[in-house]
């Protein structure tokens, strides 16, 4: 039997070892996934409780349709790819594992994949999501195997421009 203080420790070792190991998992996928940029639109989480985050909606253009296939409706799935630097989506085949696909509705021009990402922003700095006309919030993200797409900075477009990381440190 391990004397009280001895098992404390090892408790503490082990929620360490394992905090490490998900830290260290998530390090790895972002140095050898791919990412790239996707357009964002900021979703009020109508939760009670705030933190100092950005709940982040994705939209991501719409996927060519195979000749003689019927426009996808809400409900649809999507692959997500990195092409020269941006997120495009492709339809999921019936071979395609529903891990390794997203849910998406039709908005507009596009798809809005579900669900939405939480960007977390250091205290003192304004809310990003607020932007004035003409420039659009844009999140590169990494593309996780499995999952949802995971956020690692926050960029702006103005107009037909090229998209410019924010400085939120």
């Amino acid at each position: 039997m391990i004397p009280g203080p001895a098992r404390g420790l090892l408790l503490a070792l082990l929620q360490g070892g394992l905090l490490l190991s998900l830290a260290g998992q998530l390090l790895l996928d972002r140095a050898t996934r791919p990412r790239g940029w996707i357009l964002s639109e900021p979703v009020d989480p109508h939760l009670p409780i705030r933190g100092r985050y950005v709940n982040l909606a994705l939209l991501v253009p719409a996927p060519e349709v195979p000749a003689g296939q019927a426009r996808p409706w809400s409900g649809e799935r999507l692959v997500l790819r990195s092409e020269a630097d941006r997120v495009r989506a492709e339809l999921a085949g019936p071979a395609t594992p529903r891990s390794k696909s997203l849910p998406a509705t039709p908005q507009g021009e596009g798809w809005r994949l579900g669900p939405s990402v939480a960007y977390f922003i250091p205290p003192g700095v304004a809310d990003p999501s607020r932007r004035p006309a003409g420039e659009q919030l844009w999140v590169e993200v990494t593309l996780p195997a499995q999952g949802p797409p995971r956020p690692i900075r926050l960029g702006v477009r103005r107009g037909d421009g090229p998209i410019t990381p924010l400085e939120l440190r």
